[in-house]
């Protein structure tokens, strides 16, 4: 179960192919041929100097940042993403799931390159004694569930940000997290420029996938069962990356949520979630053989009709990351999938490649 406590760029339309899709742009036959859909080039670092000093609000107040930082600890979960996309190296950045190398997934190891920061984990909380240790210049934190707490004792060692005032704990829009990393940094229109960028790229696949994608409902679950329930997102609990693309989440499952919180669905309920396509997260072949067994799953007419999308663990991982490194993830490798699937044309398999 992946219960997130809670996926540049450049010029944007470039001819390359996805996926061996081909012409997939769903053409009348009085429109021209259009042999790839836009698409990003790939990540890269977003130059850029800071403006200090600079003074961040958060949810617990505000911090005042003095100079450029040069040691820089990351306590949330995906913040060294967003870090590393602004070309700062973090000396220590956390754990959430997976065990990649220094907690950095694949699409951001070319940013990171042969840098090794030290990996904190969480499993008994925030390490307060060895971030101190470290003697970082500042603290990042905005997708770490900090608590009133945790932010007294971190900014008692360094300038510490949190997430944007009133935001959850965790679960934040993507967009407000780059804006107050940026805002720490002191580029706060470098990190504006950046999320330009990641909407455009959506905008011009959803424009290109119109027909394909374009009004037709979606729905977003983990890839298996835990403790006998499917852990399942309503709209606006990270489902940007399929609404951006033009789809409409399934309603109904807030129902089944608290604020901030997936919905929980249990076996009766399993048929709450049909619709025009669904995205499994799942992470390998047992997760997926599971998933088809839990309840009335495989009888969703979704799972029958081959409407269905099933990930790989690193897909999985990207759109529960959700930075724009990992947006650009996802957009590369799920869209030829989504189209597959909108079309009843998606094998019903996990995929192995």
């Amino acid at each position: 179960m992946r219960s997130h406590p809670h996926a540049v760029l450049g010029a944007l339309v470039v001819s390359l192919l996805l996926g061996g899709l081909g012409a997939c742009g769903s053409n009348g036959p009085d429109e021209p041929a259009v042999a790839t859909p836009p698409r990003a080039i790939g990540a890269e670092v977003i130059e850029g100097e800071g403006t200090f000093p600079v003074t961040v609000e958060h949810r617990f107040g505000e911090t005042t940042i003095e100079s450029v930082p040069e040691r820089v600890v990351s306590v949330g979960l995906t913040e060294q993403d967003i870090l590393l996309q602004f070309g700062v190296v973090p000396i220590a950045v956390t754990e959430w799931y997976g065990d990649q190398p220094s907690a950095t997934w694949p699409w951001a190891q070319d940013l990171l390159g042969d840098n090794e920061p030290v990996v904190l984990r969480t499993t008994n909380g925030i390490d307060f004694e060895k971030i101190a240790d470290l003697q970082p210049d500042l603290i990042v934190g905005t997708n770490a569930g900090m608590t009133d707490r945790d932010y007294e004792l971190l900014s008692a060692i360094a300038p510490t940000v949190s997430s944007v005032p009133d935001s959850l704990p965790y679960f934040s829009p993507w967009q407000d997290q780059v804006l107050q990393v940026a805002r720490a940094l002191g580029r706060e229109g470098d990190g504006q420029e950046l999320v330009e960028r990641v909407e455009a790229d959506y905008a011009a696949v959803a424009e290109f996938h119109r027909k394909d994608f374009a009004g037709k409902t979606a729905t977003f679950s983990q890839g298996g069962p835990y403790d006998g329930q499917l852990y399942v997102y309503p709209d606006d609990l990270s489902t940007a990356f399929l609404t951006d693309l033009g789809f409409t989440i399934t309603p109904g499952l807030d129902k089944y949520a608290k604020p901030g919180e997936q919905a929980l669905i249990s076996a009766e309920n399993v048929n709450l979630l049909e619709a025009d396509v669904i995205v499994w997260a799942t992470e390998d072949q047992g997760m997926f053989e599971t998933l088809q067994d839990f309840a009335t799953v495989s009888q969703l007419p979704a799972v029958e009709e081959n409407r269905s999308v099933y990930t790989d663990a690193t897909l999985a991982g990207a759109i529960y990351f959700l930075t724009p490194l990992s947006l650009e993830y996802v957009l590369e490798h799920l869209t030829p999938s989504l189209v597959g699937a909108s079309r009843g044309e998606q094998p019903r398999e996990f995929p192995t490649s």
